[in-house]
């Protein structure tokens, strides 16, 4: 059985940055980003997604091939899986 992703994020970047603390920000029921996770820098390839190794966050190149795809069936590539062996 396969889980979806707990967050997608589609981006226009192939590169992108997550710090687990996406969606947290100043105002009212402000978290600190102390929660989050170190920094660190994805790149998306040829599959159009990549997985953060902390929080499991998948990042949706928009207009690419895993956009718009059911993220259940993707595998996890930060495991090191092959998407083309599903």
């Amino acid at each position: 059985m396969s889980i979806p992703p707990p967050e997608v994020t589609l981006t226009d970047e192939h590169r992108v940055a997550c710090d687990g603390a996406g969606a947290i920000r100043p105002g009212p029921g402000y978290t600190p980003a102390a929660l989050g996770h170190p920094r660190v820098w994805l790149e998306i390839d040829e599959h159009g997604y990549v997985d953060c190794g902390y929080c499991d966050r998948r990042f949706v190149l928009r207009g690419g091939p895993a956009d718009g795809v059911d993220q259940a069936t993707l595998p996890d590539i930060s495991e090191g899986a092959d998407p083309g062996h599903r």
